[in-house]
């Protein structure tokens, strides 16, 4: 082989492996188990919406099939052999994406319950039950939890009493990501594209990587967290573009759909790592605290507009997914 075409060899890495050598760990952000095994992702997410469009997947009808049989059993009344068998049905796509990822896998809490501590502690104690019974350690298991006020609490407790780790998701601004550090929550996930989007749908504006209002605030938490030491990992989700992408390689975690990771495996544009720890220690601000004062957090969140107008957007989308799943659940029963 000639010097040539060897170099020319060495540059075809896909842009996939790349993103994967700038330190990033590749996370699949799909319910459709089968089709994530060839971009070998580290862990994988799923969420309400997206469980909701693989059930609807003729493949995977054996899964609620079974899930409802489990419900059936499980419980006095029809609502509750209702919520089982919606649990089960989490379960059981988790279950079997963990045969496929070597890591983790993220299974989200009923939006329904964002506002309700208590509630958010026990669902999240049924769903690691769950997964035990089929083998499943805790361990593999991200509890994914709305970062409202409660719900933070709520992980922060699961983190300390229960060792349950926690992916705290529908986080857009500086003060959640904050409170969740001091929480000790394992894994946040902040939302890039749709920070992106309520900018723009205002200004007009098309933004580069590098002027994104969303990887903006994704670099200042990440920042803030290498230079006070948390161990909380960062999760870039929700992106909108390959600019995005690009703008946030080195970060932690990133979570991303099936589209954007066939994008990255089909192509061998580059990208080099754009954050590491040691530079975001010198970029990170002072250090402030949340997370023993209600009303300070509850004051300094509503302020940002953005912020506590996606996160009732996201909770309201997934709710009508989780009562679109308790539907389909319900009428099979």
């Amino acid at each position: 082989m000639s010097e040539h075409s060897d170099k020319k060899q060495k540059v075809a890495i896909s842009s996939l492996d790349q993103l994967k050598k700038a330190g990033t760990h590749v996370v699949a952000d799909s319910g459709d188990f089968e089709s994530i095994s060839k971009y070998e992702p580290q862990d994988s997410t799923t969420n309400p919406s997206l469980i909701l469009a693989a059930s609807k997947l003729e493949k995977y009808e054996r899964l609620i099939d079974a899930s409802v049989e489990y419900g059936r059993k499980h419980g006095k009344t029809d609502h509750e052999k209702v919520e089982n068998a919606m649990d089960k049905i989490l379960v059981e796509f988790g279950s079997q994406i963990l045969k496929i990822v070597p890591g983790r896998v993220s299974t989200e809490v009923d939006a329904r319950l964002s506002f309700d501590k208590k509630a958010t502690v026990k669902k999240a104690l049924h769903i690691i039950k769950l997964y035990n019974e089929v083998g499943v350690p805790k361990e593999r298991v991200l509890i994914k939890i709305a970062s409202t006020w409660e719900g933070i609490q709520a992980a922060k407790e699961l983190e300390a009493k229960h060792g349950i780790h926690c992916n705290m998701t529908l986080l857009f601004s500086f003060t959640q990501a904050v409170a969740c550090a001091e929480a000790k929550v394992t894994l946040i996930s902040p939302f890039v594209g749709r920070i992106m989007d309520f900018y723009k749908e205002r200004s007009g504006e098309d933004y580069t990587g590098e002027t994104d209002p969303g990887v903006l605030s994704v670099r200042k938490i990440y920042s803030y967290y290498k230079r006070h030491g948390y161990n909380t990992e960062v999760m870039a989700a929700s992106f909108r573009n390959l600019d995005e992408l690009k703008a946030l390689a080195g970060i932690d975690d990133m979570t991303l759909p099936l589209n954007i990771l066939q994008q990255l495996h089909e192509s061998t544009d580059p990208i080099e790592n754009k954050l590491n720890a040691e530079t975001a220690k010198k970029e990170g601000v002072d250090k402030i605290s949340f997370i023993n004062d209600e009303p300070h957090f509850r004051y300094v969140f509503n302020e940002d507009q953005m912020a506590t107008e996606k996160v009732s957007d996201g909770i309201r989308k997934f709710s009508v997914d989780i009562e679109a799943l308790y539907k389909l659940v319900e009428e099979k029963m």
